[in-house]
């Protein structure tokens, strides 16, 4: 048993009590236009905005692999923006998934989740455009997050 509650839904919509957060992976290029995004930015417009601000202003922020940028969207809702994602495209180095900075973010939003008292909602991160396997995915959130006591829903869209 892996601790992560699994359930069919939108991840943009957490159903729970309390203070949440909405995480999910994003690429190191400033990109924010397919996957995941677009619901994030159907709902709210600041996790896009943070976001592009954070990637203008890299030379002098945390902007990197492994960085997050926790977005406060609503009173109980914050969107973590996780770099976990070189580039875009699939290429000579394979998928642009980076398994070791979605680790290195996981590790950071634990520290953020665990000081809101939130618990953390998310897609299948790393799996969609990223090319990343939830068989790798897993496993790091479990270690990072649901062994710290934080509780961790997954959300499958569709039917």
């Amino acid at each position: 048993m892996s601790g992560i509650t699994y359930v069919r839904g939108d991840a943009t919509v957490p159903s729970v009590k309390g203070v949440k957060v909405i995480a999910h992976v994003c690429n190191d290029l400033g990109g924010w236009g397919k996957g995941f995004v677009l619901a994030l930015s159907r709902r709210w417009p600041e996790p896009e905005a943070a976001y592009r601000a954070w990637h203008r202003d890299r030379a002098s922020s945390d902007f990197g692999l492994g960085a997050v940028q926790m977005v406060r969207v609503d009173r109980y809702v914050w969107v973590a923006n996780m770099i976990g994602q070189r580039g875009t495209r699939t290429g000579s180095k394979g998928a642009p998934v980076r398994y070791e900075a979605i680790d290195t973010a996981l590790g950071r939003l634990a520290g953020h989740a665990a000081e809101l008292g939130a618990s953390v909602h998310m897609p299948r991160i790393g799996c969609g455009l990223a090319g990343g396997k939830w068989s790798r995915v897993e496993p790091l959130i479990t270690e990072r997050l649901v062994r710290r006591g934080i509780p961790v829903t997954v959300y499958d869209h569709g039917d």
